[in-house]
């Protein structure tokens, strides 16, 4: 998820009267919360679960458990799946999945990063991407034509060196798309989680306040989850300062931080994996998110 600068935004918010958000380089980042959802605390979960997030990379401050619902009804399943870093939710079988993988990133190096856990099938699958546009979750104008803007851009990617095309529709029938994306009670930014048995994970939730925010923003939110959804992590994971003004790393280096073949050293300014988003952002693939991409399928 991404993040903003409380002092300078306080000062902001007193000599301007406007949005508190500038330029990434100002460092002028406020934190975004995530919808409160039914939670249990830290100390509920049992060490070994935690001690297993943190082999992987996790940053586990804000680890919680979530009751697992139907997103859209409500509807409870009857499980608990885990909520990190404020926009990655994991599931008990991601994580026994993520354990038992004999792959492995060494070292805290400023690449980009994927999880053990990948979308099957590509060359030439086609993911259905559904924006829901029913009742109070239904997508809002500039998030419906963000989330355009955000297709196109792995659409954009498609050819001999990527092998995923995406299909979008809106309705209500959630049943046969693969990744849902729709609207949700919040500050800003998104939640999204990571693949399981070959397929992307299904249900991205855009916080309402993030229409605030121009087009572009919202863009960048949409693809940055839809990224998560294909098993990308936060590329500034190591140190989250850098694009938070705040934070450190999320993890030691583990099968949940695999680092991509071909992408930089050194922070990379213009990922939008970033792990925290400003108000000047345009919604684009940074060079090496293509490079990443293109190379994982």
């Amino acid at each position: 998820m991404i993040t903003f600068n409380k002092i300078s935004a306080a000062l902001a918010v007193v000599v301007l009267f406007m949005f508190i958000f500038v330029s990434c380089s100002e460092k002028d980042r406020d934190q975004q919360v995530a919808p409160k959802a039914d939670a249990t605390a830290n100390d509920k979960i049992p060490a070994e679960v935690i001690d297993q997030f943190i082999k992987l990379g996790f940053d586990v401050s804000d680890i919680k458990m979530i009751e697992a619902t139907d997103p859209l009804t409500g509807k409870a399943t009857g499980k608990k799946n885990y909520l990190l870093e404020g926009d990655i939710v994991i599931t008990p079988e991601n994580l026994k999945a993520m354990t038992g993988s004999d792959i492995h990133s060494h070292g805290a190096v400023n690449e980009q990063y994927r999880t053990a856990n990948l979308v099957s099938g590509s060359p030439y699958r086609i993911i259905k991407v559904l924006g829901y546009n029913y009742g109070t979750n239904a997508l809002d104008a500039k998030m419906t034509t963000a989330l355009k803007y955000a297709i196109d851009n792995y659409n954009a990617l498609y050819g001999s060196t990527f092998g995923l095309r995406f299909s979008l529709t809106f309705g209500s029938n959630t049943a046969t798309s693969d990744i849902v994306v729709y609207k949700v009670t919040g500050s800003a930014g998104g939640q999204a989680g990571f693949p399981a048995g070959g397929n992307p994970y299904k249900w991205v939730q855009i916080f309402s306040g993030t229409s605030a925010y121009s087009t572009d923003v919202v863009e960048h939110v949409i693809t940055h989850e839809i990224g998560h959804c294909l098993g990308l992590r936060h590329s500034d994971w190591f140190n989250r300062s850098l694009s938070c003004g705040s934070g450190g790393n999320e993890g030691t280096a583990g099968v949940g931080a695999i680092h991509i073949p071909g992408t930089p050293a050194g922070h990379d300014p213009y990922s939008v994996m970033r792990a925290c988003f400003n108000s000047s952002e345009t919604g684009e693939f940074g060079t090496y998110d293509k490079v990443a991409l293109r190379y994982l399928y």
